[in-house]
């Protein structure tokens, strides 16, 4: 049986497009997407697939991607009514593109897939993100890793682009310091799965689809809490354990999922930290953060198990990090090192079952094999302490149970 596999024509390109960065650096290019200007912390993506996973990944809130991949939009945007089997989006980790302006090296012009619905630059155009394309995106990451993560400006329009408009733009752009939760956060509790099943509580500071389903794979129900919910409401609903998603900007500025936490330490309850969730943990337990130079945002980032000395591929997006040297008295230990630049990706307690990594194990997109970490947590939950089972998954069963469930 042949399955025809539709083509589709970009039809919102060849805008006016400029860029002006803080430190006066400007780029011009072809604009994409939608006519309008905007304003952001600009940051990159080594990532070589999965734009339509990271445009949707609501820790990019007020940034502008650049994709150091050189040409993307090849193969479309699939349809949001393809779902999963627990009725989430399968290719979309949210409700909506969260970055507030794309750069890439080169827009296809066209689209090819089995799945493909519609173009990146009409994606784009439907939900009001201007794009960019024509530019060294090159030498504008190297500028990032030299000079570090900076504020700037993207116009795309119709008619002749004005500097100064641009200028102001970047005068009002607000991003170190800013808190993004009311954009990310649900407003109100959500649950999923079977509601017979034992719920784990979701802090949702930014979530993304893809921890939903993964603990649903784990064989529990989620209630997907706001990132502001008090530590007596979630007691409330008798969880197995608490889960603190991802998410954008400082984690300082999150006063009240950091007093929860705080809270949460003297329960028995089981918790698990995943990026932004790791640097609460680590805050709400006496420790520091810091904002990295330029992040980490990939899915080649190699992360090392400091116990067996096992490096993984990962999944990143984060811009902030925990200070090591403030984890002395807190009673956690460094779990997992970046193997770029030895900064922390993962903390443990010493007594309580307690751990976080500044990674995605949930991935998506990236590779699946720290999918582990949720089994872990499961093993806390159950009573039978982490296994450390990350050697025997990686060589023999190639992700573990879930990923193996996942699969079939």
């Amino acid at each position: 049986m042949r399955v025809k596999i539709p083509t589709i024509q970009g039809n919102h390109m060849g805008l006016n497009a400029m860029i002006i960065l803080e430190d006066g650096s400007t780029y011009r290019g072809m604009g994409f997407g939608y006519p309008k200007t905007v304003g952001g912390e600009f940051v990159f993506n080594t990532g070589m697939v999965g734009y339509t996973e990271a445009l949707t990944d609501p820790s990019y809130k007020g940034q502008i991607l650049c994709m150091t991949y050189p040409l993307i939009g090849n193969y479309g945007v699939p349809s949001r009514t393809i779902m999963d089997g627990y009725g989430l989006p399968k290719y979309f980790e949210s409700d909506r593109i969260q970055v507030s302006g794309l750069v890439v090296h080169e827009i296809s012009n066209v689209a090819n897939h089995r799945d493909c619905h519609e173009t990146l630059d009409q994606w784009l155009y439907n939900e009001k993100i201007p794009g960019i394309s024509g530019i060294d995106t090159r030498e504008l990451t190297k500028k990032i890793r030299i000079k570090g993560v900076m504020k700037g400006a993207l116009s795309v329009s119709k008619n002749q682009i004005i500097t100064r408009n641009l200028i102001d733009t970047i005068e009002g752009t607000k991003y170190e310091g800013y808190n993004f939760m009311s954009q990310v956060s649900v407003e109100k509790t959500m649950e999923y799965g079977d509601p017979f099943l034992e719920p784990i509580v979701l802090i949702d500071t930014g979530t993304k689809n893809s921890i939903i389903r993964n603990i649903l794979e784990m064989g529990y129900r989620v209630i997907r809490v706001p990132w502001d919910t008090p530590f007596n409401e979630i007691i409330s609903h008798n969880p197995k354990g608490i889960i603190i998603s991802n998410g954008p900007g400082d984690p300082k500025v999150c006063h009240s999922t950091i007093e929860t936490v705080v809270k949460l330490f003297s329960s028995s309850l089981p918790i698990l930290g995943i990026c932004l969730g790791n640097q609460i943990i680590a805050l709400a337990a006496g420790g520091d953060t810091y904002k990295l130079k330029f992040g980490h945002r990939g899915q080649n980032k190699g992360c090392t198990n400091v116990g067996t000395n096992q490096t993984f591929m990962t999944t990143q997006n984060h811009g902030y990090g925990v200070k090591s040297n403030t984890l002395g008295k807190t009673g956690f230990k460094t779990w997992y090192i970046n193997s770029d630049d030895n900064t922390i990706e993962g903390i443990k307690h010493e007594s309580k079952p307690i751990i976080a990594v500044q990674f995605h194990p949930e991935a998506s997109p990236g590779p699946y094999d720290c999918i582990h970490i949720f089994e872990s947590f499961k093993d806390l939950i159950e009573n039978k302490g982490s296994k450390e089972k990350s050697i025997e998954i990686d060589k023999f069963k190639g992700g573990g149970k879930i990923f193996q469930r996942m699969k079939q």
